[in-house]
């Protein structure tokens, strides 16, 4: 038997139980890896949380949870290849990757049924954070076709996305204003964005700050860093968003990121030009704190269970 988080019905928090489970067995094709982190992304409770929402995801009761995974294969089937036991991998398992062990098909070309070898120099733990938050940034930059002469309004630049987001950009060579709180400021400035503080007036302060202007926006929260992106003159073409649908703004995906996207950001942490932090790790018996702390939006980078 094994460990696995499990929903006998959707809301929030309080259905997640740590059960008891048969440890899966591999089909032709397919590999199982035994789990050792698994990220969170505002994902896994937001698919999780109805019924109407959960169908849309293609999910029914009984369910798993969490989709980042991290840790080493155990078993493959027949016909796999790429792989062998005691390989390092990480990648998504929809909305079951909280459990001692997932079985991944590789093969299919699925997003969040993958498989990816973990460099030399990238920890489980983060690379557990990198496949949801790193293709949605991943792609919303690309959206936004960040470069070297650009500078970037990032809206809610420090969260789970946006600690991504922020560091591709200035990697691309752009200069970085990020939304937050008054207290994230130090934080931003690590991650290497100039901070500002959101809300009412937004727009006076980065005219403040860049009086030469900004000429694209990244929205990662809700609205307000598209309207104050308008205000100050970019193009709809140069705005994106994740968290919202706004007529004439392409939004970003994760889902439609460039192939290699995970394989570019594990090396990125491997080299050191991508620093991923971990606000928190938890065990997998305390998974309902964990994902109260990262579904309040207040923590600054990503949370963690270890198994």
């Amino acid at each position: 038997m094994s460990r696995a988080v499990r929903l006998d019905s959707f809301g929030g928090p309080e259905v997640l139980e740590v059960r008891e489970v048969p440890v899966p067995e591999v089909g032709p094709g397919q590999l199982r890896v035994r789990v050792t982190a698994a990220g969170l992304n505002p994902m896994d409770w937001y698919m999780t949380s109805d019924a109407d929402t959960a169908r849309r995801f293609g999910l029914t009761l009984p369910v798993g949870f969490g989709t980042d995974y991290a840790g080493v294969v155990d078993q493959i089937g027949a016909g796999v290849t790429g792989f062998a036991p005691g390989d390092r991998v990480f990648g998504g398992a929809l909305s079951r990757a909280v459990a001692d062990f997932v079985v991944i098909d590789p093969g299919a070309g699925i997003a969040a049924n993958e498989a990816h070898h973990t460099p030399d120099g990238v920890d489980d733990r983060t690379a557990a954070t990198l496949t949801i938050a790193g293709r949605t940034a991943s792609a919303a930059v690309a959206v936004v076709e960040v470069g070297p002469e650009d500078t970037v309004l990032i809206g809610g630049a420090g969260g789970g996305v946006g600690v991504f987001a922020v560091q591709l950009a200035r990697i691309a060579g752009a200069r970085v204003i990020g939304t937050g709180s008054p207290a994230s400021a130090d934080y931003l400035r690590e991650l290497g964005a100039e901070p500002v503080t959101y809300g009412d007036g937004l727009e006076d302060r980065v005219r403040a700050i860049a009086p030469s202007g900004i000429t694209a926006a990244i929205d990662l929260f809700g609205t307000e860093t598209v309207h104050a992106a308008r205000t100050l003159g970019v193009p709809d073409s140069r705005i994106t968003t994740i968290a919202a649908q706004i007529d004439g703004i392409t939004s970003a995906n994760g889902a439609n990121a460039a192939p290699g996207t995970l394989e570019a950001l594990a090396d990125l942490v491997a080299t050191g030009r991508l620093r991923i932090p971990i606000a928190a790790s938890f065990p997998i018996e305390q998974i309902r704190a964990a994902v109260e702390l990262q579904a309040s939006r207040r923590v600054k980078g990503k949370v963690v269970i270890e198994l």
